[in-house]
């Protein structure tokens, strides 16, 4: 049985954006409901539960003076949620987690995967004993992050320094700092990753001396899983041994964190977190057309709204804007210009817009060049 039986028990039907606000009709069920295929549907199944979330057991209270949790904006207000349950753990997943998660597709739920094969893998992660982040000392309480992506505006730009003066630094991806510190900063508090950036990028980025992941002393890892072969990953880096099966089969996945992975730094974004950021800031229009399973936001949406959420100030560089054609598509690129690749799986254009909408009503600052090249 689905769980399509859940309802809302608030008269209006409204989503109110947690689980607190529905119970089941019937009796609760047992085992896993059968396997959903993407195949089946032609464009995003809507469920009623589509917009209901884990909410956090323990949410972040801020002190900060001028905390973005304090805005006026109204847009901001209705679609957020502050105390949204971010990260998922060994006991995130049962029957009725799984039978619920199972209605969407990666890295949104559990469409299509094996029960068994995913809760061996979720029983092993750590439960979080800490937040992820904590103001400074002498910080009025506020937590002060610079949010680093890898767009080619960066280029030029001298704003390492800067980006390090931050009490924490969010990086993801391809992430190459030596030699680009002028521009891009070396610090990096928390790195936000699936398998695959760490392992790709040892081929992408080797030419612009990419050799491991970020490895700064104390640094936080945030998975994101966005297949099952994250599972896959994260059953043998927690259990350290061997990837069992799937495309990262014998790989010894604990080796590629540089001698600084360490579980209780170590943390794995919940698929309702990021259902929630699509479904609430970047749902774009193709996920109606016959590509939707999988159009997601990028992995730096995913971190900038991690920020967002753990964060009081938040400032983004190396994202796009809307001047991006002038630049390189990475700001490794000091000798070559690439042009900027849409892929068919991201809404890069929507992303772009919204981050200026953020900006523009100072939620967050964004990074942006004036045609001199100097800050705007």
């Amino acid at each position: 049985m689905a769980t399509d039986h859940l309802t809302p028990v608030t008269p209006d039907n409204k989503v109110m954006g947690d689980l607190s606000t529905y119970e089941p009709t019937s009796s609760p069920v047992e085992t896993p409901i059968p396997i959903l295929f993407k195949k089946d549907f032609e464009k995003l199944p809507r469920r009623d539960f589509e917009d209901v979330y884990i909410p956090c057991p323990q949410p972040r209270q801020t002190t900060c003076p001028n905390s973005l949790w304090k805005t006026e904006d109204p847009s901001f207000k209705e679609a957020a949620i502050p105390d949204i349950g971010l990260f998922m753990h060994k006991e995130s997943v049962n029957i009725s987690e799984w039978n619920r998660l199972a209605h969407f597709n990666n890295p949104f739920g559990f469409m299509e995967y094996n029960y068994n094969e995913v809760k061996a893998a979720v029983d092993l992660i750590p439960k979080p004993k800490e937040p992820l982040l904590f103001p400074r000392k002498d910080s009025n309480g506020c937590v002060r992050c610079a949010v680093v992506g890898t767009a080619g505006i960066l280029n030029g730009s001298h704003m390492g320094q800067e980006i390090d003066s931050h009490d924490y630094v969010f990086r993801m991806n391809g992430v190459v700092t030596e030699g680009y510190e002028e521009d891009v900063g070396g610090k990096t508090s928390v790195y936000v990753h699936p398998a695959h950036s760490i392992t790709a990028s040892l081929y992408y980025f080797k030419k612009y001396g990419f050799k491991t992941i970020p490895h700064n002393e104390g640094i936080k890892y945030v998975m994101i899983p966005e297949g099952l072969r994250d599972f896959q990953w994260l059953q043998g880096l927690l259990s350290r041994e061997r990837v069992s099966n799937g495309p990262y089969k014998y790989y010894r996945p604990w080796t590629y964190y540089a001698g600084q992975f360490d579980e209780n730094r170590f943390y794995v974004l919940h698929p309702d977190f990021l259902r929630y950021v699509r479904n609430r800031f970047l749902k774009s229009s193709q996920l109606n057309g016959k590509h939707w399973a999988i159009v997601r936001p990028t992995n730096g949406a995913f971190t900038l709204f991690l920020a967002l959420h753990t964060c009081d100030v938040v400032d983004a560089y190396g994202f796009m804007t809307e001047d991006y054609s002038k630049y390189p598509n990475y700001y490794v690129e000091r000798h070559t210009k690439t042009n900027v690749i849409f892929f068919i799986n991201h809404d890069y254009i929507m992303e772009m817009k919204t981050w200026k909408k953020l900006h523009d009503t100072n939620i967050m600052k964004l990074y942006q060049r004036k045609d001199s090249g100097t800050d705007s």
